[in-house]
C-alpha cells in the first residue's frame, strides 16, 4: 500500500505560481512512476505531467507543456509539480497518482494509488 498526500494548492491570481507537492508513504517511493492528474467540475480528470522512477524522463500534456515541471525527490518521498504562468483554465482538483514499475503512463486507469486531491483555483 502507499498512500498519497498533496498539499500547495490554493487560490491564485492568472500568471501566479504555484507549487504542488505529494507526499508517499508506505511502500518504497522509488519503485513508483508518479502522476499528476487534475479534474475540473463536469469533466473528465486528465493527466498533466507523469514522471518515471528515478526522474530520468516525464510527460506532460500540451496545454501545460512550458509552463509546468514535475520533478521528484526519491530521498523525501515526495513528488512535485511547478506550475507557472496559471491561466484561468487550470482550475481543478489537482490529484497525484502511483503506478507501479518505472514506466510512467498518460492513461489514470494505468495508477494504483491516489492521493485525496488540492484544489487549485486560478482567478482572472
Amino acid at each position: 500500500q502507499v498512500q498519497l498526500v498533496e498539499s500547495g494548492g490554493g487560490l491564485v491570481q492568472a500568471g501566479g505560481s504555484l507549487r504542488l507537492s505529494c507526499a508517499a508513504s508506505g511502500r518504497t517511493f522509488s519503485s513508483f512512476a508518479m502522476g499528476w492528474f487534475r479534474q475540473a467540475p463536469g469533466k473528465e480528470r486528465e493527466v498533466v505531467a507523469a514522471i518515471t522512477w528515478s526522474g530520468g524522463s516525464a510527460y506532460y500534456v500540451d496545454s501545460v507543456k512550458g509552463r509546468f515541471t514535475i520533478s521528484r525527490d526519491n530521498a523525501k518521498n515526495t513528488v512535485y509539480l511547478q506550475m507557472n504562468s496559471l491561466k484561468p483554465e487550470d482550475t481543478a482538483v489537482y490529484y497525484c497518482a502511483a503506478r507501479s514499475g518505472p514506466v510512467f503512463s498518460s492513461r489514470k486507469y494505468d495508477y494504483d494509488y491516489w492521493g485525496q486531491g488540492t484544489q487549485v483555483t486560478v482567478s482572472s
